[in-house]
Order: C-alpha cells, then sequence, then structure tokens
C-alpha cells in the first residue's frame, strides 16, 4: 500500500503567496524562516534582536545586518555586539557569512568594541590567518585597532611567520602588517633575512617580499636586497622570481636597478628569448637610464656573423618579439631611426622570402607599429 502523501510544510504555512524553496532546516527559528520568505515586510534591525548570531551564519541575514550597520546608530551596534559576543564570536570570526558580520562591527564598532573583538581572538592569530575566512576578519581589525594591539598580532605570528608568509591565507595577513604597522614593529622582517631565494620563489612568498620593498625602510631591506642580487639571475628566470625582480628594477634605488639591468648587458638575446626573464627585460627598456638602455637595444642591432640577425631572431620569437615591441617604443634619437630602419627591412625580407612566416610566425604586432606593412596585405 503506498505511502500517503502530504503536503510540503511551507505550502501550509505559506500558501500560495510565497515559492517554496529548498527545505529550510529544522532548527531555523520562525523570525529567521519568515525573513528569507516574507519580502513584503519592512525589516529593521531590531526586528532581529534576539537572533543575532542565528542571521549573522546565514547568507541573506548577513547580508542584512552588513547593511544595516553601516547606518545603525550606536544604542544598534551596541546591541548586535552584546549578541555577538554572548554567543560565539570566535565561530563567526572563522564561519563563511558571519566573518562579514564580524568585519563590519571592527569597521563601524567603537574603539573599546573592536579591542575587545580584537581580544577574543589573541592566542589563536595563527591558526585564525591560516583560515579562509579569519584571515579576512584578522586583516580588518589590523587596519582598525590600536598600536598596542597590532603589536600583539605581529608577536603572535612573529615565532611561525614563515609558515604563514607561504600560506594561500596567511600570506594576505602578513603583506596587510607590512602595509598597516609602523615598520620599527614589525620584527619578523628579520626572519626573512638567509631565504630571500626561496621565498622569491614561492608563489606568496614574492607578493610578501614585494610589500616589504615597497613599504619598509632601507635599513630593513638592505639585506633582502642584497640577498636578491646574489641570485638575481635565476630569478630572473623563475616564474615567481622575475616579478620580485621587476619590482626592484621599477621602484628600487638607482644602484640597485643599474645592478640588476648589469646582469641583462651582453646576454640580452638569450634573456629576451626566455618566458621569464623577458618580463625583466622589458622592464629594464622602460626603466633604465638613457645611456644603458641605448646599450641594450645596440645589443638587439649588432651584426651577426651569421645570416639570423639578432632582430630576425627576436622577430620570430614568442617572448623576445615582445622585448623588441618595447624597445621600438622607448627607443630615442638616432638609434630610433636605425632600430625602426632595422625591423621594416626585416619584414620586408621576410614577407619577400614566405608569407606563411610573415602572418604566423612574426608576431601580428609589430606590424602595428609600419603602416606600409598592414597584417591585412598577406595571403591567407
Amino acid at each position: 500500500m503506498p505511502s500517503p502523501s502530504f503536503p510540503s510544510p511551507h505550502r501550509l504555512r505559506f500558501g500560495r503567496r510565497y515559492p517554496i524553496p529548498e527545505l529550510i532546516p529544522s532548527n531555523q527559528s520562525p523570525i529567521l524562516e519568515e525573513f528569507r520568505w516574507n519580502k513584503a515586510r519592512k525589516w529593521d534591525l531590531k526586528n532581529i534582536f534576539g537572533y543575532i548570531n542565528e542571521f549573522s551564519g546565514d547568507q541573506h541575514g548577513s547580508r542584512f545586518i552588513q547593511q544595516k550597520l553601516e547606518t545603525a546608530s550606536p544604542e544598534e551596534r551596541q546591541t548586535v555586539f552584546d549578541e555577538v559576543m554572548a554567543g560565539d564570536p570566535l565561530a563567526l570570526v572563522q564561519d563563511v557569512f558571519g566573518n562579514y558580520v564580524i568585519q563590519k562591527m571592527i569597521e563601524y564598532g567603537t574603539s573599546l568594541q573592536r579591542s575587545i573583538l580584537t581580544t577574543v581572538m589573541e592566542g589563536n592569530i595563527f591558526r585564525l590567518s591560516l583560515q579562509m575566512y579569519g584571515c579576512r576578519v584578522i586583516q580588518k581589525a589590523i587596519e582598525h585597532i590600536s598600536l598596542e594591539q597590532q603589536s600583539l598580532i605581529v608577536a603572535e605570528l612573529e615565532p611561525r611567520i614563515l609558515e604563514c608568509v607561504r600560506d594561500s591565507n596567511g600570506n594576505h595577513v602578513v603583506q596587510r602588517l607590512i602595509e598597516k604597522v609602523p615598520s620599527d614593529r614589525l620584527s619578523f622582517v628579520a626572519s626573512f633575512q638567509g631565504n630571500v631565494y626561496d621565498l622569491s620563489r614561492h608563489p606568496y612568498g614574492c607578493r610578501v617580499l614585494q610589500r616589504c620593498l615597497e613599504h619598509l625602510p632601507e635599513e630593513q631591506t638592505r639585506t633582502l636586497v642584497d640577498e636578491l642580487h646574489q641570485n638575481a639571475v635565476d630569478l630572473m628566470k623563475d616564474q615567481f622570481g622575475n616579478y620580485v625582480i621587476q619590482f626592484l628594477v621599477e621602484h628600487g634605488q638607482a644602484r640597485d636597478r643599474a645592478l640588476i639591468v648589469s646582469n641583462l648587458q651582453g646576454k640580452l638575446l638569450p634573456m629576451s628569448r626566455h618566458k621569464f626573464a623577458s618580463n625583466v627585460c622589458e622592464k629594464a627598456l622602460i626603466c633604465a637610464d638613457p645611456q644603458t638602455r641605448r646599450a641594450l637595444i645596440d645589443e638587439m642591432l649588432a651584426i651577426a656573423p651569421e645570416t639570423i640577425t639578432p632582430i630576425m631572431t627576436m622577430m620570430q620569437d614568442q617572448f623576445a618579439n615582445y622585448v623588441l615591441q618595447r624597445a621600438l617604443l622607448v627607443a630615442e634619437g638616432d638609434q630610433r631611426e636605425e632600430l625602426f630602419n632595422t625591423v621594416r627591412q626585416q619584414l620586408v625580407n621576410t614577407r619577400r622570402v614566405s608569407a606563411v612566416v610573415s602572418k604566423h610566425v612574426v608576431s601580428s604586432k609589430l606590424y602595428s607599429f609600419f603602416q606600409v606593412l598592414p597584417l591585412t596585405s598577406f595571403p591567407s
């Protein structure tokens, strides 16, 4: 005998007026249930007092609280704060939706409320920094708390700072500390010494090092930069290390830029043909002083004993052609004229030899420099 069919409890409760969504958890309060499906009612923050923690853990409830906290009165914010503290604030910090409520409380709360929320996290800073949602709350706290509490976060992370740097979540916390905390409080930077090569080649470590170079004074970064120089050529060829070297070329001191670029002189062609080092070559052409830039471009214009010139090699290479394009943009004076004429003649020669090579091997972007040889002139 078939089992009797009972109407959905949602249909019984709401009738035809409301849609029947996914099943509502049995432990969900009636007020949250109504909030989710009664869109006709005008809801205020005070309507959900007593249910703040439950709403914070719900996708729609969390968004509602976030929006209301921005314009709430001090008394309303205090009520929200009191309810969160009476529950399990550490759980909300790590919750997919709850973390956003905690962030808003930190952003719009009083200094005392921020201090108390941060105190709740103390002793768990490292664990939270490695947690997907907790790391966002830690970052928000760093932006708003006192210098004393910022220093406590630094002290708690320092013993395991390298683990934090290498973590997909933790590295963002370290970057935020470098950006927001006075450099004299960032004692953990000393832990990077002797690890610069490895950190530069790490997908997250390379970001942290760039923030160090960007925000810290030379007395803290000099030893780090010196380590970069020791391995500059290897790092240019690394998928992550090349970004650190590029940053140093663009934002570093003139002496460091000159030292980095000197590693390219005499070997611009092979470095231009490397997938990652070619990025450094482009940056060097942009940032080098005029005399050094001229010397680099002269390497491209060198007369090769073999039939294939450096220019032709670069035109046909999937990476070096971008370096050549950059040279065309930054060259000056008589050298610019010589470079343009040389490339133009190579394009003409290439088209004469093989239309297929012209169209598919030589980068089409090069033709944009020369209206006399539009890409559309080549046969399909």
